[in-house]
C-alpha cells in the first residue's frame, strides 16, 4: 500500500458504482473505506472485496468513512443526496468531495428530468461551503466492467472550479476508465448528470450493458 496515496472514503460504497470504484482503487494502491447507513452492511461488503482482491478495503458508516479520508467520493441515490450530505458534513472540512450523484428521478429514469434544485454538484458545493473543495465525476461510468475489476472503456469527465482538486481527480478517473477528460467548472456537470439518462436510453434501445463517451480530437497527453 502506498502511504503517499489519499485515503479514499466511498459513501455508498456499497451500492455497484460505489464498489467497483473502490475494487480499481484499492487494487492500484489506495487505501479505500467503503461507507453506508449500515456499518455492519459496510463491513461486509469490505471484507468479501478484501478476499476477491487481495487488498485490504475497511468499511465503516457514512460518517465515520469520510472522517477516515482525506477524499470522499459520494455514490447514492439522488433521493438520499442531500440527506447524507447532511449527516457527513461536520467531518469534511479542508477535505476534497467528489459529488458522482445523478439526479434520476423512477420510474422515468431514461428521460432527462433536471431538479429543480439544480445540479447535485452545485447544491452539494452550496451545502458544504467554501471550507470542502467540491469536485463531480464518474455519473457517466458503467460499472459491469469495474465490477470485473477491468476499465469502464469510456472517457470520465472531471468538472471542478479549483484546478488542482481536478487534476488529482483525472489521476483517479484514470485508473478506472479509459481517461479523465477536464469539463470545466463545477456548474458544467449538469451536462454530464443529464448525459446518465441518454445513456441509459441507449442501453435499452441497443441491448448493451455501458454504453459511455469518448472525447474525439484529444490527445491522451493533452486531457487535463
Amino acid at each position: 500500500m502506498d502511504n503517499e496515496k489519499p485515503v479514499i472514503a466511498i459513501v455508498g460504497g456499497t451500492g455497484e458504482l460505489g464498489s467497483g470504484l473502490a475494487r480499481l482503487w484499492a487494487a492500484a494502491g489506495y487505501r479505500v473505506v467503503l461507507g453506508s447507513r449500515d456499518r455492519d452492511r459496510a463491513r461486509s461488503a469490505a471484507q468479501g472485496l478484501t478476499l476477491q482482491i487481495g487488498t485490504a478495503v475497511t468499511g465503516d458508516d457514512n460518517r465515520a468513512a469520510a472522517q477516515a479520508a482525506g477524499i470522499v467520493v459520494l455514490a447514492v441515490p439522488y433521493s438520499n443526496h442531500d440527506a447524507i450530505l447532511a449527516d457527513i458534513k461536520p467531518v469534511l472540512s479542508g477535505k476534497i468531495l467528489i459529488d458522482a450523484v445523478v439526479p434520476l428521478m423512477p420510474p422515468k429514469v431514461s428521460t432527462v428530468q433536471l431538479p429543480a434544485a439544480g445540479s447535485p454538484a452545485l447544491v452539494a458545493q452550496r451545502l458544504l461551503g467554501a471550507d470542502v473543495r467540491v469536485a463531480a465525476a464518474f455519473h457517466n461510468v458503467g460499472a459491469k466492467k469495474l465490477q470485473g475489476g477491468e476499465k469502464a472503456d469510456c472517457d470520465v469527465l472531471v468538472f471542478c472550479d479549483d484546478s488542482a482538486v481536478r487534476d488529482q481527480v483525472i489521476q483517479l478517473a484514470n485508473v478506472v476508465a479509459t481517461r479523465g477528460v477536464h469539463g470545466g467548472v463545477l456548474a458544467n456537470s449538469v451536462a454530464a448528470e443529464a448525459l446518465t439518462s441518454v445513456l441509459i436510453a441507449i442501453n435499452r434501445r441497443y441491448k448493451i450493458p455501458g454504453a459511455g463517451i469518448r472525447i474525439t480530437g484529444l490527445p491522451a497527453s493533452d486531457a487535463q
